[in-house]
């Protein structure tokens, strides 16, 4: 563990959603709708990740946009004819569940990344709206199931290191060519420091199995690396290669391994996964959904 600061961190107050991704490997589903908007059980994928900025304490959410996600927008905004009917009908718990949706005038700001140059690119949009306080990064694909939100357990740990921190998790040799991977110093606890990382390794080439997730607090700092690094892995702005840089530079990178269960709801197989473990997780929907999961193998067995 790293020795306690005398200076605590600047509170995280603002956090980035990079939402202007096309969603292709949903289509045609998401030929009209963002991705964003894809329900897990009932809830959008982007309420899970406004839900679990809010419980880490963020108050300003800043979204990276593009042309078609004006249904995203949308979705935030109150709905008065929605919620009259349901007043009038009585309907006092979809009334809550709705009130979710709401945001403060002013708490939601939408800046454009124009063209598709990847995640690093699309957190520097944000630059003039995060300025030079400390901030969230939160990828809505990765949905964590945890006791404790993640980004909260991240915020908690980062009011005692400073720095930069970027969760991390475990995974197999074979699956590291698809994320960015810490060269992380040893340690078998929640924190460990990174001395490098590195975008999308040959798993022949990787210096650990230690896999970055999409929960991410920054330095201000970051923002000017981003700026200056140009493009990286799939001819794209890496925000990999910028923490990379900073860690090159002198500054602290820990890597977070969080407690909790992460879904890869970018893919159709992890969607699926999450929307299994999220409808077993509910009281209203287990027993009926068990009860079905438990008929399935005797139905392929009619089939063959």
């Amino acid at each position: 563990m790293p020795k306690r600061s005398l200076m605590r961190a600047p509170r995280v107050t603002k956090a980035v959603f990079p939402v202007a991704g096309l969603g292709t490997r949903f289509l045609p589903a998401t030929k009209s709708i963002p991705k964003e908007i894809l329900t897990l059980v009932d809830r959008p994928l982007i309420q899970y990740a406004i839900d679990e900025a809010r419980a880490a304490g963020i108050t300003d959410f800043i979204f990276v946009t593009a042309r078609g996600k004006s249904a995203l927008e949308d979705y935030f905004d109150r709905a008065p004819e929605l919620e009259s009917a349901l007043r009038r009908a009585g309907k006092r718990d979809l009334l809550r569940a709705l009130a979710q949706t709401d945001m403060p005038s002013g708490a939601i700001a939408y800046v454009r990344q124009n063209r598709p140059l990847g995640l690093g690119h699309a957190v520097w949009c944000a630059r003039h709206l995060v300025g030079d306080e400390p901030f969230a990064v939160i990828l809505p694909d990765d949905v964590i199931a945890a006791e404790v939100p993640c980004l909260r357990q991240m915020v908690e740990a980062h009011a005692e290191t400073r720095g930069n921190m970027v969760a991390t998790m475990e995974v197999a040799p074979a699956q590291v060519s698809s994320y960015g991977i810490l060269d992380a110093a040893p340690g078998q606890g929640r924190l460990v420091q990174a001395r490098g990382m590195v975008e999308k390794p040959r798993p022949e080439a990787a210096p650990s199995t230690l896999a970055v997730i999409g929960r991410y607090i920054l330095e201000p700092e970051v923002m000017g690396l981003l700026g200056r690094i140009g493009r990286g892995a799939g001819r794209e702005v890496q925000l990999t290669d910028a923490i990379a840089r900073r860690i090159a530079e002198g500054g602290a990178v820990w890597g977070y391994r969080f407690a909790g269960e992460r879904f890869d709801c970018g893919s159709k197989a992890g969607f699926l996964r999450a929307t299994v473990a999220f409808a077993l997780a509910r009281p209203d929907l287990r027993d009926d959904l068990a009860a079905y999961l438990q008929t399935l193998p005797r139905t392929r067995l009619a089939a063959e």
